[in-house]
Order: structure tokens, then sequence, then C-alpha cells
């Protein structure tokens, strides 16, 4: 057709390595995994609607849209599994002929028989079928990508939005079967990622095949509705959970069972997210002595599944605080008494957790009772009787959470003095909207007295970096941070070297304050951006420190524990089933707070995306395995409309002792916080009605459906009784 360069399907690409997935996970019977392959393209069988089996590149991006709608697929339907319930059912279509069951992972944690114990023996039990559905991760960009291939040197340099350069061209030059110094990275503006960006994609081997192939630089974008149905989804969770309970109220057991739904392949780290997150988050701020998961993973007829915003950390959260408010009403106990009843106690810490954690921090309590005391609890009385004066239910929520952070890895703290004066800080995390810049600076700022206006930031070439473990898990500030800070003391050790000879006098007499070197008790001192300028312009001889500049890697340290209690409070109209998060409160824990704008930003972006998972975001599919929610027609996101009234923003940090700045992370935490304190407040609007529980998202129309079928329940048992 015209305008058209090439075709290739997926035996074009044959060559090419697989998809990276290192994780080693064991089954319930210590066999290792299932880790069936994906590669560039579908040959033989499409998985979900959406698998890529061809690319076209033509002159212009209409001509290949044009050309591709002129391949045609010879394609026999097949039975679909579209739901982790139908691919582990008995004779669920198989997925993949080497994965029995579709079961990917049979996935299991703790002592099946003293929990087992612990619950025959307890005083309470408390159940709950939970779910946290699939959702699309809708960043504000979708993912694009531009590919280009130098004969002259045999390398690839792929330009695209990711979450670390350093990673991505590691499993770039994996697939493309090339050495790590053959790929080189780039990226600019991201455009949001929430953890999808992080994975590479079929896209990327297709474009540097085509790239090379063509002898020209091949440039793709995504559309939104594509990315619909080819970005890795969030979630797809369902367990059935259990609290077990002794006659004072305090927590024995908890115990947590269910499937994941992975999707048609296996993303980078899957399942990670639906097995150990879940697990470790679960146990939260609380004593629980004895913790039991076991997830059944497994393959569907779907979009894969990979990290979204929090990956695990908030389903573990919810699972606990959806338990304990249910247990709470069950036993006539107030919800806010009963967590303070087991919050794990200020004098136990360091306080080291049945799922192998370890808290170094917190007054749980303290934060809990300062949370209720924002949200003025008590007069929640007076506001639900103004609101039945409307018409209107009001009910309230409390969602106590605490986050397992990822632990930083290796990361670069690189440090470069500019000819013009500026200073570079290079590290191996990656701003897709954190605004990483700021915080960054003003720790370098601190350290080293540069004014802070004259700090860049170099994040995005992978050539720059000589370790790196990206954006993700709530760690940049921990990795990044702790990394400049050691840099810098590089920096100045060797500042001390240099201006003892610069300025003629023993190393003992240097001292280093506001970015000046002085020789202790006098007036003789250099400003250390002046000193770099005068080892660039006459660098010293023998064999002395001759460049201030620093390519530091900060080895991997503890994961941190922040946490935080939310409070919201809801209306829901009765006669619509419509939810309205009226007001909103948190108290959190996030360490020493480096820029609290940005902290304050991050956690009221969690919160609204934990309030869109709530009430309004769910993912579709039909019987045949077609997308039905492929669009923003399909597809309610929240909006600033939907974004509630949030009380002032209050800190109670208990800074961590695992890393030099004592900060804990924050990125992550408003979705914690919110997915239980929205859900605790609509069950507990509810609950006069009958209604127990709700399953996420409570939309009007599942709301409605609830509050109709609890009146009917309500006239089927009064006619009973008369």
């Amino acid at each position: 057709m015209p305008g058209v360069l090439g075709v290739f399907t997926g035996d074009d690409l044959s060559a090419y390595g697989p998809f990276p997935n290192g994780l080693a996970f064991k089954n319930r019977d210590g066999s290792p995994m299932a880790k069936p392959e994906r590669g560039a393209l579908a040959t033989g069988k499409v998985r979900f609607v959406g698998d890529a089996l061809a690319v076209v590149v033509a002159e212009t991006a209409a001509a290949a849209r044009d050309a591709a709608e002129a391949v045609l697929p010879d394609i026999e339907g097949l039975p679909v599994a579209v739901t982790a319930a139908e691919a582990d059912a008995e004779g669920a279509p198989r997925l993949y002929d080497g994965v029995p069951g579709n079961l990917l992972l049979d996935y299991h944690f703790g002592d099946a028989d003293a929990v087992e114990a612990a619950f025959a023996s307890a005083a309470h039990v408390t159940r709950l079928p939970l779910a946290s559905h699939r959702l699309v991760v809708n960043p504000m960009e979708p993912r694009t990508a531009l590919g280009e291939f130098d004969p002259a040197t045999g390398r690839y340099t792929l330009h695209l939005g990711c979450q670390g350069v350093f990673g991505m061209r590691a499993a770039i030059a994996g697939m493309m079967r090339e050495p790590v110094g053959k790929v080189r990275i780039l990226t600019g503006q991201v455009g949001g990622s929430f953890g999808m960006k992080a994975s590479p994609f079929p896209e990327y081997a297709c474009l540097l095949h085509a790239a090379r192939v063509l002898g020209r630089p091949v440039k793709w974008t995504d559309a939104r509705s594509e990315s619909f149905m080819s970005d890795h989804h969030g979630r797809g969770v369902e367990v059935e959970a259990e609290l077990a309970l002794d006659a004072d109220g305090r927590f024995t057991a908890l115990r947590i069972r269910g499937r994941a739904d992975l999707g048609g392949y296996l993303t980078p780290v899957a399942p990670l997210f639906s097995t150990v997150n879940i697990g470790k988050n679960a146990l939260s701020v609380y004593r629980t002595p004895l913790v039991e998961t076991g997830i059944r993973c497994l393959l569907t007829n779907a979009v894969p599944v990979s990290a979204y915003r929090g990956a695990g950390r908030p389903e573990g959260n919810y699972i606990t605080e959806r338990l304990i408010d249910t247990a709470a009403h069950e036993l006539g106990r107030d919800p806010a008494e009963l967590r303070r009843l087991n919050h794990i106690r200020p004098d136990e810490i360091p306080y080291r957790t049945p799922v192998d954690t370890h808290y170094d921090s917190g007054d749980f309590t303290g934060l809990l009772d300062e949370a209720l005391a924002v949200a003025d609890w008590d007069g929640f009385e007076a506001r639900a009787a103004e609101s039945r004066a409307r018409g209107l239910l009001r009910g309230r929520g409390i969602g106590q959470y605490l986050e397992v952070t990822a632990p930083p890895v290796n990361e670069m703290g690189g440090i470069r003095f500019e000819p013009d004066g500026d200073v570079t800080v290079i590290t191996g995390t990656l701003d897709y909207g954190q605004g990483h810049w700021t915080p960054f600076a003003q720790v370098l700022s601190a350290r080293l007295g540069v004014p802070f206006d004259r700090i860049r930031l170099l994040q995005g070439d992978s050539d720059e970096l000589v370790a790196g473990g990206g954006t993700g898990g709530s760690k940049s500030l921990m990795a990044s941070g702790t990394a400049i800070v050691e840099a810098a003391d590089i920096v100045i050790a060797r500042g001390r070297e240099i201006a003892a000879d610069m300025l003629e006098a023993g190393l003992p007499d240097i001292e280093f304050e506001a970015g000046r070197f002085t020789v202790a008790g006098t007036d003789r001192s250099i400003d250390i951006t002046e000193m770099a300028r005068r080892l660039r312009e006459a660098p010293p001889p023998g064999a002395g420190p001759g460049s201030l500049d620093v390519k530091h890697v900060h080895k991997s340290s503890p994961s941190a524990y922040p946490n935080g209690c939310h409070v919201s409070e809801v209306e829901v109209d009765p006669e619509t089933g419509e939810i309205d998060v009226v007001r909103y409160a948190m108290v959190n824990d996030f360490g020493t707070i480096v820029n609290p704008m940005l902290v304050e930003g991050q956690a009221h972006g969690g919160v609204l995306q934990g309030i869109g998972q709530a009430v309004m975001e769910r993912t579709a599919y039909d019987a045949d395995g077609q997308l039905v929610s492929g669009s923003f027609m399909d597809y309610a996101l929240p909006r600033a409309s939907h974004a509630p009234p949030f009380a002032p923003f209050h800190s109670r940090p208990c800074p961590a002792t695992t890393n030099p700045l004592g900060v804990k992370g924050c990125g992550e935490a408003g979705v914690a916080g919110a997915l239980p304190s929205v859900m605790n407040a609509i069950v507990d609007a509810l609950r006069p009605l009958g209604i127990r529980h709700m399953d996420m998202p409570a939309t009007p129309d599942r709301v409605w459906r609830a509050i109709r079928d609890a009146e009917a329940a309500s006239r089927d048992a009064e006619a009973g009784r008369a």
C-alpha cells in the first residue's frame, strides 16, 4: 500500500528473547512457579483482545493505520476464561499447554496448622468476601516510543516514557539479545505511569527491529482506546478473609485465601503484588501473632495485570480494615477502640512481625487519636441528623494503614560540577509526576551549601548511570536521597583534601560549612563551586584528587513503613444510590518530610485514585472476552469535582531510623488509606438498612439495587413475623 515501508509478524521477530521475569516464587508444594514466555508478537495463538500480532511501518501514521486495517488475521475463535474464577474452574479452556489448569502459582505463606488451631479456639471469627477488582491504569499520557539503530556502532537507542532507564536498558537488551552496552534508553517527560510504564512492552522490540531493518528511526504513539486493551491493568484479586479474636477482642490470627487474575501473560513483577505484598501489608499496625496467605494466581483471557499504585499494599490494608470494622459491629464494640486494643505499642518497637518485616518507628495509637480529632469524630451525629433531614444517609469510616515500601536497591548518587557553575545530580530513580527535582535539590543544597536554583537533575539517560533502581514502591527519596547524602559526603571529604593543598594548611584544620572550605580560626576559605572551577581549569599534579565529581552507588537498605489514619464521611442518596464523599481527614507518618507541598499533593492524588476505585472505576469483559469498558464512554474516572473537601493536612512524623534522612515514602499511601475509609463509611451509612457489606466499586446502580434488595428482605421478614 502507498507509503508502507515494512510489515512484520511474530515470525520475523522470533530471534529476540522473551519478556523478563526474574522472580523465583515456589508453589505450595515447593515446585517452581510456571513461567510461560511471551514473544514480541503473538504467534499461533492470541490470548486476549488487544494481543499484538503484526506491526506495520509507513511514511506517515495515517498511512500505517490504513495499512494495518488491511491486515487480515486468519483466526479461529476459542473458548475464553476472562476471570480468575472461570480460569480456575474444572474444564476451563487452557491458555498454555504447559500450564495445567491455568495455575501460574499456588502461593502459600504461614503455618496452616497453627492458624487453623487459632481459628478453632477463637471466641469470635469474622469472615468477609472481599474483591479488589481489575482497573485500567489510565495515566495522563498513553505510551509512546521512538526507536533508532546506528549501523556504524551496532547500537540501539530507544526514547520512551518509563520509571527507570537503568532497569529498562537491561530488560530491552535482554529481549534484543544484545549486551547492555549496545542499548541506550532516553526518557524525558513521562506523563504519569502509576507502575504500568515500568515494564517493557511488545512495541519496543518491534520499533528497534524495524529501525534496524529499515535503516531509519521509527516512532509509535498509543491511542487511548488502544491503551485500554494493551497496557497492563491493575489489581484483580478476590479473597475470602477471616479474622480470629479472643474473648477480650484481641486478634489471634488472620487468614486470606483467594484468587488473583494475572491476565494473558506473565508480566515482569507478577505475581509479587498479589501475593507477598498483600500478605505483608495486611498485618498493618496491629499485633496479630499468626498470618496465613494463600493465593491462586491464574492466567486469564484478559489484558495482563501488573503493578498499579500501591501494588498489593492498598489491597492488604483494605482487607484488614474491612475485617476490623465488621468485627467491631458484630461484637457491638467501637471500631476505634477495637483498633486501639490491638495496636502495636510504641514501647514494643522495634517490632518483628510474623511476616518477617521489622518496624523501626511509629506511634499508631497516637496517630489514630489525632486523626479522629482532626475529623471531628465526636461531632458526627449532628452531621448525620442534618443529612437525614435532607433525605440522605450519612456514614463514617476509618482507614488506618501501614505500607511496606519497596526496599531501596543499589542506587546511584552522582554529583557533577558544571562549567557554568551549576551542579548536576545524577540518579537512577525517575520522575514521572512526583516532582523529584525539588526534594533532591533541597537535600543537596542543605548538604553542600550549593544554591538551590543552581542544581540540575539528570535521571533519564542510561549512558549516565552506573546503577539505578527506578521509581516505584514509594522508595525514591529513601534511595536517591540517601545516595545523594553519601555522594555529598564523599565530595566534602575529597574537597577537604584539595582545600588543604589550595589553602596551604593541614587536613585536620580544614572545616566545611555552608558551601565553603575554611582553615579553622582564619579567614582563608574557598567556595565549593570556585574550587570545582579551579580544578577544571588547572588540575593539580600528582596522585591527589583532581575533581569533585562523584559517581557513587548507595548499597541496598531496608524497607520503610509509612503509615497513617484516614477518616472519611459519605452521603448516600437512597433514591438514586449516588454516593458523595463529603468530608475527608487524614494524619500520616511519612517520617521526615522534606517538602510538605509535594507530600500533600501526593497524598491527595492517591486518595482520589482510591475514591475512583471505591465508587466508580470498573473493567468489564463480556462472555466472549471482548473489553466492553474500552473507553471513557464506558469507564468512569474521578474528576476534580469528585475530590472531597480535605481537612487541613496533618502529619505526625516518627522519623525512620534506617536511612540518614529519616524519610519513609508517601507516593502510594493515599490509596491505602482511601479504599478502607471510604468503603467503611459507605457500609456504615447502609448498615441501618441491613446491608453488611458492599464490594467495590459501589456504583449508584449497585448501591440502589442493594438498598432495594434490603427493603424487600425487610418486608419479607416483617410478613413472616406477621
